[in-house]
This record gives structure tokens, sequence and C-alpha cells, in this order.
């Protein structure tokens, strides 16, 4: 039986003309006060839901009602987005 013939690839090589803009050795460490705001952040949005929940909707701002939920969760959510630019 004949032997089927072996082919030969080029070796890939980027191209020179193309280069990233920004390199990890170039960018910035994040500020120290990012993760300190981000973590005190969550701390508070969990703080805001559990003494929303175990004073029965009374505290931390009865007239608010439901709305305290969004200010618990978005103080969670805004810490989210801060930790998404922390490098």
């Amino acid at each position: 039986m004949p032997k089927s013939q072996v082919r030969k690839k080029k070796v890939y090589t980027p191209p020179t003309d193309v280069r990233p803009t920004a390199t990890a050795a170039t960018r910035k460490p994040s500020p120290i006060w990012l993760p300190i705001t981000a973590v005190t952040l969550i701390v508070a949005g969990i703080g805001w839901l559990v003494v929303y929940y175990l004073s029965e909707q009374a505290y931390p701002v009865m007239s608010w009602g439901y709305w305290n939920l969004a200010v618990g969760f978005g103080a969670m959510v805004a810490s989210l987005i801060l930790l998404s630019r922390w490098r």
C-alpha cells in the first residue's frame, strides 16, 4: 500500500504592525480607596437589608416602604460596579 504524503504547514507568525494599545505593564494599579469603598458598600447594603427585615419593615426608613430593598440592593450593585474596575 502506498504511503500518504505528509503536508507541511507554515509556522504562524503574528503581524508586526499590529500591537495592543495598552499592555499590562503600562496600566496603573487601582487606588487604595476603591476596594475599601466597595467592601464598605457591600457591608452597608447587607446591613441595610438585615435591619429592614429584622425590624419588620419599621427601620431604617419606615416611610420608604419597599424602597428600602432598592437602597440595600443598590449599594451592593454599586460595589460590584466598583469591583469591576479593580486591577
